[in-house]
């Protein structure tokens, strides 16, 4: 893969589902008060670390969070809040038959299986959703496409997957961490780090 230009990635804010422990996955939920004042945070912080970001691609998930989230960033940094493009290999892994349902209804209505996608969780595939793997695949071929600085909108199992192929993360590790809403992630110059 050729070398990746600095890459502003910022995951969307908090929701209500998020607050509830609901899988989201590909449907469509909007962000909450706190959700949307991380996006303002998250648009302050790049504005502030990163200036030139003003004149970077801007890209974002077609889901509504990650839009509205982008939007407000922008905002934040003073820029026409519609001028970005979107792009659906960002959006989120789909969870399948398991979205809009908690852990607790999961297990519930499928006991051990949420053992058995913890025990191997980059491969595992909920019933018509997607394995981490397979989410690896769409945004590697995203990551190839990328030609100049960027600052992307998206979520947190994208997030860590984009982690994961830049900084040569183990992928059980990968899935395993946080990916918060109120944090930057720069990559810039061949290595990774928080703002």
């Amino acid at each position: 893969m050729a070398p990746i230009p600095t890459l502003v990635f910022l995951r969307h804010g908090q929701t209500d589902w998020n607050v509830e422990g609901r899988l989201q996955g590909q449907r469509d939920v909007p962000l909450n008060a706190r959700g949307r004042e991380q996006a303002r945070r998250n648009g302050k912080t790049v504005a502030a670390e990163l200036p030139e970001a003003a004149g970077f691609d801007f890209v974002a998930s077609p889901l509504v969070r990650a839009r509205e989230t982008m939007e407000i960033a922008r905002t934040a940094m003073g820029l026409d809040p519609a001028a970005y493009r979107t792009d659906a290999r960002l959006v989120e892994l789909t969870f399948g038959a398991w979205e809009g349902f908690t852990y607790g209804d999961i297990e519930r209505q499928n006991p051990g299986s949420l053992a058995e996608r913890e025990a191997d969780k980059w491969h595992y595939r909920p019933p018509d959703g997607e394995s981490y793997g397979m989410l690896s695949e769409r945004i590697g071929g995203w990551l190839e496409t990328i030609e100049r600085p960027a600052v992307v909108v998206a979520h947190g199992g994208v997030g860590r997957v984009v982690r994961a192929r830049l900084l040569d993360l183990d992928p059980a590790a990968t899935v395993a961490e946080d990916f918060p809403h109120d944090r930057v992630f720069l990559w810039r110059d061949g290595a990774g780090s928080w703002v």
